[in-house]
């Protein structure tokens, strides 16, 4: 059964893009790109990129962790993972899936997106 490769990204959500984007960059991240709305991807070194996207000030910022899958098509999650959310394609190309933990978290799986 094909598993989990690791952190591929971590997740973070803040009440401001610019300030945040900032704040990594001063600890010696690079900014990879930029949308047009409030978000954006840094990477520091071969590690797991840092996405932040910008939520109203209504919302709580959170931060998750985004584990890599291969191969979305050939994944199966074992009995005892509380799939959420199967594989879903997302708009920036990817396929991704939310799966619940023993204790209530809740955790993005993200696979690439067939051709």
């Amino acid at each position: 059964m094909p598993v989990t490769e690791g952190i591929e990204a971590v997740f973070l959500t803040t009440h401001n893009w610019g300030k945040a984007a900032k704040f990594f960059q001063a600890l010696g991240y690079t900014l990879e790109f930029e949308t047009d709305h409030n978000s954006g991807q840094l990477r520091n070194g071969d590690g797991p990129t840092l996405f932040i996207a910008e939520v109203p000030a209504s919302e709580k910022p959170e931060t998750g962790i985004v584990l890599k899958v291969k191969d979305a098509e050939k994944f199966q999650a074992a009995p005892i993972v509380d799939v959420v959310t199967p594989f879903e394609d997302t708009h920036w190309g990817t396929r991704m899936m939310t799966v619940r933990d023993p204790d209530g978290r809740t955790w993005q799986l993200q696979a690439p997106k067939k051709a």
